[in-house]
């Protein structure tokens, strides 16, 4: 139950009205402490009442900068195909947007498309809105390379919109290129070493066209390091990765909920990559 309304009223009142301004500060106090408690119950407590907004508000700039940004990559070739349009809209099922938020998501893809959209400034307006927090815009980026590389193919004209995104947001040509590089592994590794199951005899288990030996150059690439390099330099390499893409510490500095899943994945990835390292050298 709440009673500093009155507490507050009556000591405000006493101070100066004596006696009567103490009776008519509880007075006031009770009112106040009555509407204080039906307000934030209706809203679903203090913390709803104030972070509501603020994570509908993170959500709008993070999925229309994503999405007008998706739709500029699409249209860099001069003619957005329907595979493209297959792609954003399974990214928006992924990502589980439906309704006004997935109306939102699609009149920013359109926005994208148009000849003189601003992308630079967009951009910019973005990095500032993420505070300019590399990790954040790190899985930006990473979901855009995931979708334009959906087709199996980055044409010139794409490439060029991701240099573009990637300076933009502060990671040069080896930063962009380590990502797709590292997307790219990673896809081969999850599909092909099926990194979540394990076959009877302990032992990883591949398809029959992915190779162990391949699995493991991937994994590698994957951590970013070097088969030449040490057991410290690989474990700290590795946590480092995890630190980066824990979704629980995206989330805290303003991640959306339903981009998380990138962050998941990556995660995911990761550690298969070092539990198959970890196996083949014996550590």
């Amino acid at each position: 139950m709440n009673y500093w309304g009155k507490i507050i009223g009556a000591i405000i009142g006493m101070a100066i009205f004596k006696l009567p301004g103490a009776i008519l500060g509880l007075i006031v106090g009770h009112m106040f402490d009555v509407n204080y408690a039906r307000d934030f119950s209706r809203q679903g407590g203090f913390a709803r009442f104030f972070s509501s907004k603020e994570n509908i508000q993170k959500q709008a700039v993070f999925f229309h900068a994503l999405f007008s940004t998706l739709g500029h990559i699409c249209k860099a070739d001069g003619q957005v195909t329907p595979e493209e349009i297959k792609v954003a809209s399974r990214l928006m099922d992924d990502m589980k947007l439906h309704g006004d938020v997935r109306k939102e998501a699609q009149q920013a893809f359109r926005e994208g498309k148009e000849r003189d959209f601003p992308l630079a400034k967009m951009l910019e307006s973005f990095k500032q809105y993420a505070h300019g927090r590399r990790d954040i815009l790190q899985v930006f980026l990473q979901i855009l390379i995931a979708a334009a590389c959906a087709d199996g193919r980055v044409t010139s004209g794409e490439m060029r919109v991701l240099q573009t995104v990637a300076a933009s947001l502060g990671f040069n040509a080896q930063d962009l290129q380590f990502l797709i590089a590292t997307f790219e592994a990673g896809q081969r590794f999850r599909r092909g070493s099926g990194f979540h199951q394990r076959s009877q005899g302990g032992q990883q288990g591949f398809h029959q066209s992915y190779s162990a030996q391949t699995a493991l150059a991937d994994a590698y690439k994957i951590l970013g390091v070097s088969e030449s390099e040490d057991d410290k330099a690989i474990k700290r390499a590795y946590k480092k990765l995890m630190s980066q893409h824990h979704p629980d510490k995206l989330a805290a500095k303003g991640l959306p909920e339903q981009a998380l899943e990138m962050a998941n994945t990556r995660a995911q990835e990761i550690q298969g990559a070092y539990e198959l390292i970890k196996e083949k050298r014996g550590i």
